[in-house]
């Protein structure tokens, strides 16, 4: 089915829903979905293979303050979908007869429409098969290609539409080794590149040949260290988690308390931003409120402004910009810096280059601080060489220094990263990062 068809689809189901109603009630729908193709990798060969096409519905039913939200799987096909959606309205009645009011609810009422498209070049699945089997032959290639449209819309019996959809493929992989010993990589975005895709793959590989050198133990302390993008896509997620959001700054929860009470701040060099026009989001939100095309978040090293949902708009009588209830941004930004890209090994001497991070969580919530351990591609440099991958590490170092006092570069390209994210459904979230160089990372074991 075309995306044609399916926005033509949801708005004749909003329209009918529409005509529905009863008294002064106002109904806000929400839809979700995508037609995509998934390809799971074993030994550089197709294990798995196949395509999925879905929707889902979700509508919040409002009278005076009082409303409840519910949601339905969708097929496509009037006839099965109007007697769900029935069954929804029917049901968030009795709900909404026993609820309270709410005295944060908000919702647009201007009735501002929007259609925004992301339009890529996208492989044929067959074809991105033939480009893994040509790359990765005589080693353990394992991973999953997931590529194709996903879409989102606004509607509401006020009238108002909203649609989004963007074409987009992520290809997630390791090359192991043996037993745990593996290299970690992706290739994402909406223009698919033979080029760009084989040199990941070049650089995977020659991550996998030092892989089999005797691993190196460093003792705790603190070590010069460069952090690729998928590194610092561990790094921005933690800050990402209450750092922006308006009420958790108001709430006294956000880790950049410091930052807003201290006069704390990062390296003049990092700026950050809220980038829906440079990424895979819909620019508008699940009450209706269209999102602006950037939301400067961090400039010059100093906090800039907030992502304001409506219920915090409406909580702490400010103008919401957009944000989900979550105020979590869904397209972040970073701003490059002047650091060659392809001369990090040598800018960095001799330390670590770190490839990747996990099990990350707030050591100390308030200070900005995080704990975490290495993982994957992290080795030992010695005059700009890779001489030895490590035994894993656990770090604990906070924010303020990593892009702060000890930042000496960022990279002069950031990369794309989109979330691999397939829980119920393909994420829309991205983020586009660059590589960071710091003078010293604080490692506890």
């Amino acid at each position: 089915m075309s995306v044609d068809n399916i926005r033509q689809e949801f708005d004749d189901l909003v329209s009918w829903a529409t005509g529905t109603l009863q008294g002064d009630e106002v109904l806000l729908a929400s839809m979700r979905g995508e037609t995509s193709d998934f390809v799971r990798f074993n030994h550089a060969s197709v294990r798995q293979a196949g395509s999925v096409q879905q929707q889902s519905l979700s509508v919040d039913l409002i009278s005076g303050r009082n409303h409840a939200e519910g949601s339905v799987t969708l097929t496509g096909h009037a006839a099965t979908d109007r007697p769900r959606v029935t069954a929804l309205l029917d049901g968030l009645r009795a709900q909404r007869a026993v609820l309270p009011e709410d005295p944060y609810l908000l919702f647009a009422t201007d009735g501002v429409d929007s259609e925004r498209s992301v339009t890529g070049a996208l492989p044929a699945a067959a074809d991105a098969v033939d480009a893994v089997a040509a790359g990765a032959t005589g080693n353990d290639f394992v991973g999953i290609y997931a590529a194709g449209s996903t879409y989102e819309a606004f509607g509401s019996s006020m009238g108002q539409r909203n649609w989004f959809d963007a074409a987009t493929f992520n290809l997630d992989w390791s090359l192991h080794l043996r037993g745990d010993k593996a290299t970690k990589n992706a290739y994402a975005g909406t223009n698919w590149d033979d080029q760009a895709f084989q040199s990941k793959l070049d650089w995977s590989v020659r991550e996998l040949a030092a892989l089999g050198r005797p691993p190196k133990s460093l003792p705790p302390g603190g070590y010069r260290s460069y952090l690729t993008p998928a590194a610092m896509q561990e790094i921005m997620g933690m800050l990402s988690w209450g750092g922006f959001g308006l009420r958790a700054h108001e709430t006294r929860q956000t880790p950049l308390l410091r930052m807003v009470t201290e006069g704390a701040s990062f390296a003049p060099s990092v700026s950050i931003a809220e980038d829906i026009v440079g990424g895979v989001a819909p620019d508008f939100q699940s009450a209706g409120f269209c999102r602006p095309a950037a939301v400067s978040l961090i400039t010059d090293g100093v906090f800039d402004s907030h992502l304001v949902s409506p219920r915090s708009a409406q909580e702490y009588g400010v103008a919401t910009n957009g944000a989900e209830d979550h105020e979590y941004p869904l397209a972040i930004a970073m701003d490059p810096g002047s650091l060659p890209a392809g001369g990090v090994l040598d800018a960095l001497g001799t330390g670590l280059y770190i490839g990747n991070l996990w099990y990350l969580n707030f050591s100390d919530r308030t200070a900005c601080r995080t704990t975490g351990m290495t993982r994957f591609g992290t080795f030992w440099v010695e005059g700009g060489e890779i001489v030895a991958p490590i035994e894993v590490l656990r770090f604990d170092d906070t924010a303020y220094n990593l892009l702060g006092d000890r930042l000496e570069g960022l990279t002069d390209t950031a990369e794309t990263i989109l979330d691999s994210s397939t829980y119920e459904h393909r994420s829309m979230e991205s983020l586009r990062l660059p590589g960071a160089l710091v003078s010293e990372m604080t490692f506890t074991l």
